[in-house]
């Protein structure tokens, strides 16, 4: 038989601080335990009525709009992403985390599937997905990457190999062996020309037909381009060093990579570019360094901008993977002196804008997944 105990007003007192106590430890459980809320439903994409030949994405990694307001005010309060006629933005989580890593966001934008943080090209099973470079490709256009990190760091590497952790370096180089990419550009040739197993990947991409050279036999500027061999250009043994430290590349590098892969390929191309330290900079919570980073971006913005003006049929689509330290500008700033805040040394879960320029530039305006972004870009081109 069941009795009643008399309310004498610590039961609910009682419940409350259980109630408190449970939301403390909720509270304090890592974010990895909190799986994000199931994708949106996919949306009907028009396919426009021009499609876009040729496209650019250009990631700005780590970037989110308080870096992009950073970078407007130290550049007299203007970018050249002011130019772009549709912005939207998009969702940067992964399967398994509330905050993306770079390996995720960008397989995200190669395939359109999310997966869990450190994957490379592959589903959250551990199965390759088909990157959009590879599928550009097999339809015949020129595809290429400029990045102003290694060539096997998560980001470029989410588009051309297929590995479950994105620190398997020495093979993530191996992709660039199963995969016809007409141009890379960027750091790491010791991921080629000294590895552990020994193998010479410089001499196999040699012997697949590519003219493969670096920083220490030529600038990249002096190379006599030979528009009929694929280009591996590698601009560092390991990390590139910043813009600070000298490193002046990417705007000369973007402008001969829609050059080179317009040459290539009467079908189009596919070009990915990576403005990289954005990222590293929010990571060592650095203002000045992340500014400097996010003014060369965008002048690599610039270039690509030019010529997509120019030619008429290149889409462009500026975003950035996730944003890196919870950065802010905060009160006392001046166009000549930022005062900044962080809020941690890691990504953040916000937002992540997205800028359109070209033939189906209208695509990627309103709030939407970062996967979709793929669908958008496979949408602009008929595919």
């Amino acid at each position: 038989m069941m009795t009643t105990r008399p309310n004498n007003g610590l039961l609910p007192i009682k419940q409350s601080l259980i109630a408190l106590l449970f939301i403390a430890a909720a509270c304090n459980k890592p974010s990895q335990s909190l799986p994000p809320q199931p994708v949106s439903q996919p949306v009907k994409l028009e396919r426009p009525a021009q499609p876009a030949k040729n496209i650019v994405l250009m990631i700005g990694d780590g970037m989110g709009l308080s870096q992009i307001s950073a970078g407007m005010i130290r550049n007299n309060n203007t970018l050249f992403l002011e130019q772009f006629p549709v912005v939207g933005l998009h969702k940067a989580y992964s399967s398994d985390n509330l905050i993306t890593d770079s390996a995720a966001g960008a397989t995200a934008f190669a395939t359109g599937i999310k997966t869990y943080n450190g994957a490379i090209g592959v589903t959250a099973d551990q199965n390759p997905a088909p990157t959009i470079l590879e599928q550009a490709e097999e339809r015949g256009m020129a595809t290429g990457m400029v990045v102003t990190s290694t060539v096997v760091h998560a980001t470029p590497a989410a588009f051309i190999a297929h590995v479950k952790d994105r620190n398997m370096y020495e093979n993530i180089a191996l992709g660039f062996l199963q995969t016809e990419i007409d141009l890379v550009i960027g750091g790491g040739s010791k991921y080629f020309n000294r590895r552990s197993d020994q193998r010479n990947i410089y001499g196999l991409l040699q012997e697949k037909g590519y003219y493969v050279s670096d920083f220490s036999i030529e600038p990249l500027t002096d190379i006599a381009l030979d528009f009929t061999k694929n280009l591996a250009y590698f601009t560092s043994e390991s990390d590139p060093p910043t813009v600070q430290q000298g490193r002046d590349y990417l705007v000369p590098a973007s402008q001969l990579a829609c050059n080179f892969l317009s040459r290539r390929s009467d079908k189009g191309f596919f070009l990915m570019i990576e403005g990289a330290q954005i990222d590293w900079a929010g990571h060592a919570n650095n203002t000045s360094y992340m500014v400097s980073e996010m003014i060369e971006f965008d002048k690599a913005i610039g270039e690509v901008l030019k010529y997509a003006k120019e030619d008429g049929n290149t889409l462009i689509i500026v975003t950035g993977d996730h944003e890196t330290g919870g950065f802010s500008i905060n009160q006392g700033s001046t166009r000549d002196s930022i005062v900044a805040g962080y809020t941690t040394d890691y990504h953040t879960g916000t937002l992540i804008p997205v800028f359109a320029y070209g033939p189906g530039a209208s695509l990627f305006s309103g709030i939407y997944e970062n996967n979709s972004i793929y669908d958008r870009m496979c949408a602009a081109m008929g595919w």
